[in-house]
């Protein structure tokens, strides 16, 4: 069931606030990378030990805010542990002209938004890759 965007937005709020009960450690800073590729403007960001359904992309007064979390953490004791897999969080502001409809793909660990010219913002589906 797909959540509102007000409470997708609310989402967001409560795991940069550290109000999010969910499980996984410290939220990490997704790195991404941005180009323009024709009248898009493209979003790539790594995301790995996370599904689909459990990210969170919404365009919302020209930022783009990315939010994912792994479902349930591998109960293992590990000697090394510096892969980390979530929680991931991350905003930034979009270049003006950008923010219209938008799709996003995951697959192989990473995201790929899709962000068309125009305004609108909301919630973009990720869809499998």
């Amino acid at each position: 069931m797909a959540k509102d965007i007000d409470d997708r937005i609310q989402d967001l709020q409560d795991r940069r606030d550290g109000r999010s009960g969910e499980s996984g450690g410290e939220v990490m800073r997704v790195p991404i990378n941005i180009y323009e590729a024709g009248e898009a403007l493209v979003v790539v960001a790594p995301l790995p030990g996370v599904m689909p359904d459990d990210i969170t992309v919404v365009v919302d007064g020209g930022e783009l805010h990315i939010a994912a979390a792994m479902r349930t953490p591998a109960a293992k004791e590990y000697l090394v542990h510096e892969w980390h897999y979530g929680p991931f969080e991350r905003s930034v502001e979009l270049p003006d002209g950008f923010g219209g409809g938008g799709s996003a793909t995951y697959g192989n660990g990473q995201l790929a938004i899709r962000l068309m010219r125009g305004a609108g913002g909301g919630p973009v589906e990720v869809k499998p890759a």
